[in-house]
């Protein structure tokens, strides 16, 4: 438990993509600062497995973010049983396919599927169960794509562009209900996207999965004027800012949290 437990007390997260990586980490940082909260994902092993250690103030809910009924579901049911929702983070996300000269119809209707619409459609089921609370906060992971070249690929980096454009028309458009709308742009963040996202480390052994970490950790550290790796435990604290009561005045604010690798980088 932290030794500043209760910045959340009393507050009904739901996370997307909250079985691993970031979405799992800020879970966790969540329960221990006093949340309830609804984690979502499509693993479900990991998930339940995850909800049990977090004890009786978590639930795992199976959702599929590409697929609106799924969204709504699990803010439906995290409304039933915790009786209200106060944050939303629309965390869940992975790796996009598509070059600029052999790009399909296919790739950019899933990638917008995952990345835009799940936020777009997270933040209308929201809507109305945060100002039945008397207002709350929204939280869209984006990315420092969406602020350099070569940070993703090129739909990818669009995407996430236009989820932070979005989350600032979204904070006007909310704030008179006491909605606060913001974004995180992770620099380059240790987790499970680099070689594949959570599904395929799902395939992997622990072993495996731990080798690849310690790997990509050494070589993150080369990649940031701060000399190491940013980890999940970075975004959940900013996460945890952004949701609590301590964050009550930001809104439309895009927070980067990269270890200053947007300003090292040079193409």
């Amino acid at each position: 438990m932290s030794e500043r437990a209760g910045r959340l007390k009393g507050k009904v997260a739901v996370i997307t993509g909250g079985t691993s990586g970031i979405g799992a980490a800020t879970a966790e940082l969540f329960v221990a600062e006093g949340a309830k909260v609804a984690l979502t994902g499509r693993s479900k092993a990991k998930g339940a497995a995850l909800a049990e250690r977090l004890g009786a103030n978590a639930v795992y809910l199976e959702c599929d973010v590409t697929r609106e009924g799924d969204i709504q579901a699990a803010i439906e049911h995290a409304v039933e049983r915790f009786g209200r929702l106060d944050v939303l983070f629309n965390n869940a996300g992975g790796p996009t396919a598509g070059e600029m000269d052999a790009i399909t119809p296919e790739q950019i209707d899933y990638g917008v599927k995952l990345l835009l619409a799940s936020v777009m459609l997270g933040v209308k089921h929201a809507i109305e169960p945060l100002k039945a609370a008397g207002g709350g906060a929204i939280i869209n992971n984006s990315s420092i794509a969406a602020l350099r070249h070569s940070q993703g690929n090129i739909l990818y980096s669009t995407l996430k562009a236009a989820v932070t454009h979005y989350t600032r028309l979204a904070g006007v458009q909310l704030g008179p209900f006491g909605i606060r709308v913001n974004a995180i742009s992770p620099g380059a963040i240790a987790t499970p996207i680099f070689w594949g996202g959570s599904e395929r480390a799902n395939t992997l052994s622990d072993a495996e999965n731990e080798r690849k970490m310690e790997k990509l950790k050494r070589n993150l550290a080369r990649a940031a004027p701060i000399p190491q790796s940013g980890l999940a435990e970075d975004i959940a604290e900013a996460a945890l800012y952004l949701a609590s009561d301590a964050g009550r005045f930001v809104t439309c604010c895009d927070l980067v949290v990269d270890g200053g690798r947007t300003h090292l980088f040079r193409e």
